[in-house]
């Protein structure tokens, strides 16, 4: 990030405007309606304001001469736009004084950028794309300006007036934030929202006690909980709603190694963020150490996400942290994620069911393929089943060797799907006897294993860019006996 977002206070001085035409009369307007005072010189001499009311005129001074040589004293802004070659010049000045600047399409002679605006009053939305593209700037802002509720600044404006009042009430800043939290999230919000503001003020006022109705405890603390968030096979924006609203929501998080940045930006900026990640053949922290860290955390009042990639309940040890917390006596929640079968069934097509030929889909953890006594492989050639295989990289052998012995055809379509939903996902599909060479083709995990006749119906299998010479009459045999 280049451009770090910051809002400026216009009460603090004038904004001095340069340059002229239809450039800088947009520009005007934007600083007039924001409310800026602001000081203009008109390069091309036309003091135009058309469009603007006598109460954004009033705060306009007509400057003349040189900008140049202009006072730049408790200027807090200087602005350039179609103002040339006087542009560069002063932004040279600018820099001088130390007053940000920016010149409008000249990311080089600016220090700011204008950003795309969403005004809702006291809510106001910026959005930049770091001066690269304000088409696109203005395409988020049209889709955020379609998605708030149109009286959300009248909800912030409301919050303003009691704030103070509030939180001399609510000594604790983790309570003061879950007290505003239900403010806005419950009743008195919608009625804010609907315009009905008596009665969200009286509603208000009605709350005797805010610590109580903040969640607190019969001591006054706050009162913490846990809540197990599946994050999903990597793409920030296969994560649910409800995922959104806990991380938004949580005061730590422990993340596993899996989790990608991106959705770790998705949390709130102010809570502490805590890796507790465990990779296989690696050393990491064990599963009784993370019990604890969560309970220590519930109990200090603090809320708590526990953050898992792909679904906490799929091989994510979400039951054995489930039950650390029933036994402690800690409150908790699951929040599902998308799997990582499930995600790669999507990207690549991989239909893991299908009518008459798949019927069944058993799932299966590599640290068990590995031990192959404690696996009955038997159970898993039943041709109308598909097996999904997760962290199979290692295991893909041993799980090769299994299925072979106990009798499922070694013609049998596979898949080795790597990095399923990220930009830089990976397949290769072929027959199980080359299992441990399709591995090989994939750069690297995490990956899961798909066995099965559904294989030969997914988009790597059908597309010729995908396909290995040495099993396309395979392929090709098959999709002739599903047709």
């Amino acid at each position: 990030m280049r451009f770090l977002p910051v809002f400026l206070d216009l009460q603090t001085g004038p904004v001095l405007l340069v340059g002229g035409g239809e450039l800088a009369r947009a520009k005007l307007r934007v600083l007039s309606a924001a409310g800026a005072r602001i000081r203009w010189f008109a390069t091309d001499g036309n003091h135009d304001v058309s469009g603007l009311n006598a109460g954004e005129v009033a705060r306009i001074e007509f400057a003349a001469g040189d900008p140049l040589a202009a006072d730049l004293h408790g200027v807090i802004a200087i602005l350039c736009a179609g103002a040339g070659n006087v542009g560069v010049a002063m932004s040279a000045r600018a820099r001088a004084a130390g007053l940000p600047v920016n010149v409008m399409d000249d990311l080089e002679h600016s220090s700011f950028i204008f950003p795309a605006i969403v005004d809702r009053g006291d809510v106001v939305i910026a959005v930049g794309t770091g001066g690269t593209s304000p088409v696109v700037a203005r395409r988020v802002r049209e889709s955020i300006e379609a998605m708030l509720p149109g009286r959300i600044g009248d909800l912030a404006t409301f919050i303003g007036r009691f704030r103070k009042s509030i939180n001399g009430r609510i000594a604790q800043m983790p309570l003061r934030r879950r007290f505003w939290e239900r403010v806005i999230d419950g009743p008195i919000g919608a009625l804010v929202l609907a315009g009905r503001n008596l009665e969200a003020e009286q509603a208000l006022a009605d709350i005797t006690d805010p610590t109580i109705f903040a969640g607190a405890s019969a001591s006054g603390e706050a009162e913490g909980r846990v809540t197990l968030v599946g994050a999903g096979p990597g793409d920030p924006d296969l994560l649910t709603v409800k995922a959104l609203r806990a991380l938004q929501d949580a005061d730590v998080v422990f993340y596993d190694e899996l989790v990608s940045p991106e959705i770790l930006d998705c949390a709130r900026r102010d809570a502490s963020r805590i890796p507790v990640g465990r990779r296989v053949g690696k050393p990491g922290i064990g599963q009784d150490a993370i019990n604890k860290l969560l309970i220590e955390a519930a109990k200090s009042g603090q809320r708590a996400v526990r953050l898992k990639g792909g679904d906490a309940f799929v091989f994510g040890r979400g039951g054995e942290e489930v039950e650390a917390l029933r036994q402690a006596g800690i409150a908790y929640s699951v929040v599902p994620g998308i799997t990582a079968a499930l995600g790669a069934a999507a990207q690549f097509e991989v239909p893991l069911t299908f009518r008459n030929e798949a019927l069944r889909i058993t799932f299966l953890t590599a640290h068990k393929a590995r031990d192959a006594e404690a696996v009955d492989w038997s159970a898993l050639t039943d041709e109308k089943m598909t097996v999904v295989v997760y962290m199979g990289m290692t295991a893909a052998t041993s799980v090769r060797a299994g299925l072979l012995a106990a009798g499922r055809s070694p013609q049998t379509p596979v898949g080795v799907f790597a990095r399923a939903t990220l930009p830089d996902a990976q397949a290769a599909v072929g027959i199980l006897a080359e299992l441990p060479d399709l591995v090989a083709r994939v750069d690297r995990g995490p990956a899961i294993l798909v066995i099965g006749d559904v294989v030969a119906h997914s988009a790597p299998a059908l597309d010729q860019n995908w396909r290995d010479q040495n099993f396309t009459q395979t392929i090709s045999k098959l999709l002739e006996a599903a047709e």
